[in-house]
Order: structure tokens, then C-alpha cells, then sequence
């Protein structure tokens, strides 16, 4: 998201993540990972789906166990 940002100029500074991690059993391992993306500032709705989109394709996300659900939710103010 920040190469993105960077690149078209949108403002994310400020933006903080909320993680929680749900283990499961069998083998124990985390089984499921929640984020909350929060943003301070409003952000265009072109922007919003191009930082989404880098949220959800980034190379941290691929490089994570096809077995680990992940829960992303973005979190804008109202303008």
C-alpha cells in the first residue's frame, strides 16, 4: 500500500493496523489473522480500490500459508 500510495500521491500518513490472531488446534498454528486498516484522513473512492488492491495482493499476503484465512477490513473516515 505504501509503494502505492507513494506512487499516485495519496495520503496515508497517520494510518494505523489493528492484528488479531486466532490459533486453531491440530496442528496448533495460527488459523486465522483479522486486520483493521484505519485510516485518519478521508481518501478518494478510486484511491480506496487501488490501495485494497495492493493490500490484498502484496507479497507478504502471498507469501503466507494457503491455509491461513485472512479477515482485512478498511477503515475510512466520513468525509
Amino acid at each position: 500500500m505504501g509503494i502505492v500510495a507513494k506512487r499516485d500521491g495519496i495520503m496515508i500518513e497517520g494510518t494505523t493496523a489493528e492484528v488479531e490472531k486466532i490459533m486453531v488446534s491440530n496442528p496448533r498454528r495460527i488459523g486465522e489473522i483479522r486486520l483493521k486498516i484505519n485510516f485518519p484522513h478521508p481518501i478518494l473512492d478510486k484511491d480506496q480500490v487501488k490501495l485494497e488492491r495492493a493490500a490484498h495482493t502484496c507479497p507478504v499476503s502471498g507469501s503466507l500459508h494457503n491455509d491461513l484465512n485472512e479477515i482485512v477490513e478498511f477503515i475510512y473516515p466520513k468525509s
